[in-house]
């Protein structure tokens, strides 16, 4: 016998009970579909009314496109819109509040860091010892760095004071 003919016994054919126990099965789950007090199985729309508000926010766009923060307030009163918008309303006038900035502070921070690296700069022109002359070159360039992180506008404005006028 060749091996191409050869039946391992690891495929069986059904016989024809299985067959009939299966078909059965099959017609039982069409008959139960069919009669089902609902007929047809369909998805169906069924408008609910108004919710109770439940304090959750949600991101929407206002008729120009901009994004707005929307609120659902449960403590709001009943009949009153429920969006909050995050751009300000033209309806509430807002208070101006003046200040005043001041930068003394970082100014004199960075005076201070400008005297150090010119101290610093005339030690090592006058310094024989070779280790001593590195050493004062490390502090320069420690010097150098802090004071390009500090003497640009932006430290300057983070860190300001502000007093507010009366």
């Amino acid at each position: 016998m060749s091996i191409s003919n050869r039946n391992t016994g690891a495929v069986q054919p059904l016989t024809a009970a299985k067959k009939a126990a299966e078909a059965s099965k099959v017609q039982r789950a069409e008959e139960a579909v069919q009669s089902s007090p609902r007929g047809s199985v369909r998805d169906e729309y069924i408008p609910e009314g108004p919710q109770e508000p439940s304090g959750r926010y949600w991101m929407e766009k206002d008729k120009e496109g901009r994004p707005i923060i929307c609120f659902d307030d449960p403590e709001r009163a009943p009949g009153l819109p429920e969006r909050t918008e995050d751009a300000p309303d033209t309806e509430r006038p807002e208070k101006e509040e003046l200040c005043a900035g001041d930068t003394g502070k970082v100014d004199r921070e960075i005076k201070e860091l400008k005297r150090k690296l010119a101290e610093l700069q005339q030690q090592i022109y006058t310094e024989t010892d070779e280790v001593k002359v590195r050493d004062i070159e490390k502090q320069i360039a420690q010097v150098e760095r802090e004071l390009e992180q500090k003497d640009n506008e932006a430290y300057r404005k983070q860190h300001s004071t502000f007093t507010q006028l009366g």
